[in-house]
């Protein structure tokens, strides 16, 4: 305990010094950046202001980004997608252009699903298919688990487990007044970012500078300390487990080979505990299949659901 206090101490002192010379990154104001949207994409859920994308027609088909990720991530398959379903991304709590809530059990597990029932509910979708990235694909294997009924087929992309929302929280998080010097002079500035995206693509290459900025944009916004304390703090909950083999929803898992973040085996073991589930692997392809590969992901994807769609009456 003592050695940890010493760390501590000393990386406050670091970051400090940091803060000092170099100066904080500033946040955009939420109003101003809901401002900017196109009419129709904010919906009022609860009070709150939650950004959702919607295009196409027909079965509902609900796309879940990941972690420090938005409706952005999304930007290459939502057109293929929308040709034949209704296709809704959202905003999860913390992330994109949804308004940070100061609560921080709305970024619990439980309270990422009170947010997509409440924008479902809204939409009056009784039950969609879940396409899950990483994070997102944890959140659409915890609603599976909870709420079987809402769910029509699971769609996971280098999916992590529910457990990630809970395993990835540390001590240090608590610290309110560290994270906001780590945040506004390390996390939300271009270069971090930038390292962030190459570390997922398998070609660094695609973490382009326009990309970059896209990815910052709705990161740098108001309200950002609150969703980094309730995603990153321990909160003593329990971890986040559920059991696979009892989830019935089909599921079709789409990894990348390269994945080095949440690697091919993990999602063999995923395959092998998933009751009914399909495992395909994209060759020369990271943690990202939507935007490094979105062809090759359309082509089992579209498939996949056409086969789980219901009859037409």
């Amino acid at each position: 305990m003592r050695r940890f206090l010493f760390r501590l101490l000393l990386a406050v002192s670091t970051l400090a010094a940091t803060l000092a010379a170099g100066g904080c990154v500033s946040l955009q104001p939420l109003a101003a950046v809901q401002a900017r949207l196109p009419a129709g994409e904010l919906l009022d859920v609860g009070g709150q202001a939650v950004h959702v994308e919607q295009a196409g027609r027909g079965e509902p088909v609900v796309l879940l980004h990941g972690f420090g990720e938005s409706t952005y991530s999304f930007r290459r398959i939502v057109a293929p997608l929308a040709a034949r379903y209704r296709t809704i991304a959202i905003d999860l709590n913390g992330f994109g252009y949804t308004a940070r809530p100061r609560d921080p059990a709305a970024y619990t597990l439980e309270g990422q699903q009170r947010l997509v029932l409440a924008v479902l509910d809204r939409l009056g979708v009784p039950s969609a298919h879940l396409v899950g990235h990483s994070y997102g694909g944890g959140l659409a294997l915890w609603m599976a688990a909870h709420h079987p009924e809402r769910v029509r087929s699971l769609a996971l992309l280098d999916s992590t487990l529910p457990r990630y929302s809970t395993t990835r929280r540390s001590r240090v998080a608590n610290l309110r007044p560290l994270s906001f010097v780590f945040l506004r002079t390390f996390a939300l500035r271009q270069g971090y970012v930038r390292r962030s995206l190459a570390k997922a693509y398998r070609d660094e290459a695609l973490a382009t500078p326009e990309v970059t900025r896209a990815y910052l944009d709705r990161l740098r916004v108001a309200g950002i300390d609150d969703a980094y304390y309730g995603l990153t703090a321990r909160n003593g909950e329990p971890i986040a487990e559920v059991d696979l083999a009892g989830i019935h929803a089909a599921a079709l898992l789409v990894w990348g080979r390269d994945d080095t973040l949440t690697p091919l085996r993990n999602g063999q073991r995923m395959a092998a505990a998933l009751a009914g589930s399909h495992l395909v692997v994209l060759p020369d392809c990271g943690h990202v299949p939507m935007e490094e590969r979105p062809a090759e992901l359309l082509a089992v994807l579209l498939p996949f659901l056409d086969l789980q769609s219901w009859p037409t009456p």
